[in-house]
């Protein structure tokens, strides 16, 4: 016999499922955010095994009705999505990657601000203690900047070598540090401050030396590209903690599967940012153009970033999302 313990802690998921049906309508997944995508499928296996003990009690015939009947609604709607939801890679990086960008869009300003802190710090404390940057960025590197010396010119005269592994090592510093979520964060945030105070301190010492300018000339057309897609890493690697350690209403396993994919679409869209923006940093970064070029230049590919994430894979009638996954956290 069904216990009413069971029925109370089973009931939540069970109105769960329903309001994520009812709120479809019959516009089917595309009003759904991916979390709720996710979670969908989920609940739907979770209420199809409480249907199975329900059947089993024969004075339950009218709640198993119910879950049967709501398991139907439920179908209907994974299986109109699957033949309704554009697939391919175009379909990814047109529509779900800045969909999910934008919906977890808090993780990734985390990442930023972890990475701004330590860039700040590094850039104060090498200006208070000289012998910092040398213990951090070796010998040879703070002598090169003392002799006023762009170590990036050695680029020129390898483009495509230097081009590959660029983004060999850009995709590698990424993925790690998304992946170093599954450390409950602490991974990911090490790399961000990592990253973040190796570039304050790299600042502050090109701007003792006299060398601010040719920094930011080399860093810039890149860089807005390079470290967007960074910080991108950051905040995937911050919802896989998440998952792990703030579950919400949903078994940790299930949580982490539902707040992990959505990391791992925010890794994947970042590989097209890092490609190019290795290919800028091989060719054009390091060139003879003008300082006032590459700034435009800079200017028009952060432009045409900044319009490709805000506004890519809209819907005519967008919903909020913030409602969305505050329901499920507090529920």
């Amino acid at each position: 016999m069904i216990s009413a313990r069971w029925l109370e802690k089973r009931r939540p998921y069970w109105h769960r499922l329903e309001n994520i049906v009812e709120r479809s309508g019959r516009r089917g997944l595309s009003v759904l955010s991916h979390q709720e995508v996710q979670e969908l499928g989920l609940l739907y296996r979770q209420v199809a095994a409480d249907l199975s003990s329900v059947r089993e009690d024969p004075m339950s015939e009218r709640l198993a009705a119910y879950l049967n009947q709501l398991l139907g609604r439920a179908h209907n709607l994974i299986y109109m999505g699957r033949r309704t939801r554009p697939g391919g890679i175009l379909g990814f990086y047109r529509t779900a990657f800045p969909r999910v960008f934008r919906e977890t869009f808090s993780y990734t300003l985390a990442a930023f601000a972890v990475f701004l802190a330590a860039a700040v710090a590094g850039f104060l404390i090498c200006l208070a203690d000289p012998w910092f940057q040398r213990f951090f960025l070796g010998p040879a590197m703070s002598d090169t900047i003392e002799r006023r010396q762009m170590w990036t010119h050695s680029i020129l005269t390898i483009k495509p070598l230097a081009s590959s592994f660029i983004m060999t090592n850009n995709l590698a510093v990424s993925f790690t540090t998304f992946a170093l979520g599954v450390t409950a964060g602490l991974g990911t945030v090490y790399m961000m401050a990592t990253n973040g105070l190796l570039l304050g301190i790299i600042s502050a010492a090109c701007w003792q030396a006299g060398m601010g300018l040719e920094l930011a000339e080399f860093v810039t057309p890149h860089g807005v590209l390079e470290l967007p897609a960074i910080f991108i890493a950051g905040g995937g690697g911050l919802l896989i903690a998440r998952g792990l350690l703030f579950p919400g209403s949903l078994p940790r396993r299930d949580a982490l599967v539902v707040y992990g994919g959505e990391g791992v679409r925010l890794a994947l869209g970042i590989i097209p940012l890092l490609i190019v923006a290795g290919m800028i940093e091989a060719f054009v970064s390091p060139s003879m153009l003008p300082a006032p070029v590459k700034f435009v230049f800079a200017f028009a590919v952060g432009g045409l970033l900044v319009l490709y994430v805000t506004q890519a894979g809209r819907t005519p009638h967008p919903r909020p999302t913030s409602g969305k996954r505050k329901q499920i956290d507090e529920s």
